[in-house]
């Protein structure tokens, strides 16, 4: 069988709503990990989203940031409500839960990982801060041998022809070498990156701004990534980024990323 996992940021749960639903009924991903739904828990859209046959955990926050976890199956146990390594960090941006698939337990995490601009700076020294944290915690879960997808927004380009025009984004911390350095980290813990395992072609893009015409004259950048434990990249059978759900009206400067796993 299939295990389908996606990863959205949908910059605003609110403002998307129409979009989203939309998205969930015709692609019915098993298990979506969505990013910056920008809403207090209590907020959420859970009954409208609910009908569609999914259960749902989020962490919230007004405004800013906030995760959600929707799956078709079970949601057995929520592992974390935030990322571990910083009980002063309030930002809401990490979720992590086991899910009882049919072919057995799926470790699955929604991750907002913070922008870091301006670079340098108090921001960018919290998202390298947090890509450590990160990196701690993420070694840790191998210890389970199991699989395991850390889904998000990473808001990290991990290389030059994953953006449109790499010296135009020189210095931005997305693309930064010390943001790729944190980023290859998690990589050599033994994490495989999905799409680039899977199909790593050039100018496949995740985001386009909604500033200076980006989207028609595709000028994006792939910064959305669904990260595999070796059981989960066994079991890895392809990537497909949702692009034309960026042309719909209202849409997210985000797609979804959507991953297949047969088990």
């Amino acid at each position: 069988m299939s295990l389908t996992i996606a990863t959205w940021n949908v910059n605003s749960i609110k403002a998307r709503l129409p979009n989203v639903l939309d998205w969930l009924g015709e692609a019915k991903p098993d298990i979506a990990c969505l990013q910056e739904i920008k809403c207090v828990d209590e907020a959420f859209p859970r009954e409208e989203i609910e009908a569609l046959g999914y259960n749902v955990e989020t962490v919230g926050q007004k405004t800013y940031n906030g995760v959600a976890l929707l799956s078709r199956f079970p949601i057995e146990e929520v592992a974390q409500r935030a990322l571990p390594g910083d009980e002063s960090d309030d930002q809401a941006r990490y979720i992590e839960a086991v899910i009882s698939a049919p072919a057995g337990p799926v470790r699955v995490a929604s991750i907002y990982l913070p922008n870091g601009n301006p670079a340098p700076g108090p921001k960018h020294d919290y998202k390298l801060a947090w890509m450590e944290r990160l990196r701690v915690h993420a070694a840790g879960l191998l210890a389970f041998e199991e699989p395991l997808v850390l889904a998000g927004d990473y808001n990290i380009i991990p290389r030059d022809v994953d953006v449109h025009d790499p010296a135009a984004w020189e210095g931005d911390a997305l693309i930064r070498p010390d943001s790729r350095d944190a980023f290859f980290a998690l990589l050599w813990l033994g994490y495989t990156e999905a799409f680039q395992h899977c199909d790593g072609r050039a100018d496949q893009y995740t985001f386009w701004d909604y500033q200076a015409g980006a989207w028609p004259k595709n000028h994006g950048i792939r910064i959305d990534h669904l990260l595999c434990s070796p059981q989960a990249a066994d079991r890895l059978k392809s990537v497909e980024i949702h692009k034309g759900v960026r042309g719909k009206e209202k849409a997210s400067d985000h797609v979804p990323v959507v991953g297949t796993f047969t088990f």
